[in-house]
């Protein structure tokens, strides 16, 4: 090949040079490493403002009841857990549960601490009032009377009236065989007379059965 062929051959393209390309890459990852960062910084200065308030308030909420729980005297705390346990476990009415709270030979708690605890006992009365008439039924074998005017004394388990008649209308009681379980007791235990127990049976001041239920207890005393 002479001297001016060589002159006259074409030179290549820069961009089809390596070093050019390398460059290039080098150039489009910077961008692309700065791009996620503006993109980032601009989600984060377009967050709304209040999103980090509301956050804000809603954990000071969260916090003001335990405050306020903190702010409660032990005293008040310890009634009403004992109000609790009344309740649950010895089926107890409101004011009865009251009177054992404030009382002398009780558990002494103060009335303020006694009120704060039937504030925030919640129960069911009518259910505490079922259970008890329940009680008085299968282990003392008493009248529907008798039991009803014990749920509502004063020196018995002092339920509303209201309470103590929901618990006689739905006790599923025999009064009948009460009535027999009494006259069996009163036979064995004070030699009694058939007629004298179905006067006790009947009696304003005693059992408070029917006359008809007296008289099946009666009946079948013997059998």
């Amino acid at each position: 090949m002479s001297k001016q062929e060589k002159q006259q051959k074409p030179k290549k393209p820069f961009y089809k040079r390596w070093w050019v390309w390398v460059i290039a890459i080098i150039v489009v990852v910077k961008i692309a490493s700065g791009g996620d960062n503006t993109s980032e910084n601009t989600q984060n200065e377009n967050k709304p403002a209040d999103t980090q308030t509301e956050q804000e308030t809603q954990t000071e909420k969260k916090e003001e009841p335990k405050a306020a729980e903190d702010d409660v005297p032990n005293d008040y705390k310890s009634a009403l857990k004992k109000a609790q346990s009344y309740a649950k476990t010895m089926h107890m009415s409101k004011i009865g549960i009251f009177d054992q709270l404030t009382s002398e030979y009780g558990e002494k708690f103060s009335p303020e601490a006694a009120e704060y605890a039937m504030r925030k006992l919640e129960y069911d009365w009518n259910a505490n009032a079922l259970k008890k008439a329940e009680s008085y039924s299968k282990t003392m074998h008493m009248s529907k009377q008798g039991i009803y005017d014990q749920l509502i004394s004063e020196q018995g388990e002092k339920f509303t009236a209201e309470e103590a008649q929901y618990a006689i209308d739905n006790l599923k009681a025999d009064y009948n065989e009460n009535a027999l379980a009494k006259a069996k007791s009163y036979q064995e235990s004070m030699n009694m007379s058939s007629e004298a127990i179905r006067d006790q049976l009947t009696s304003d001041y005693g059992e408070k059965f029917t006359q008809e239920e007296a008289n099946y207890a009666i009946e079948h005393l013997g059998k």
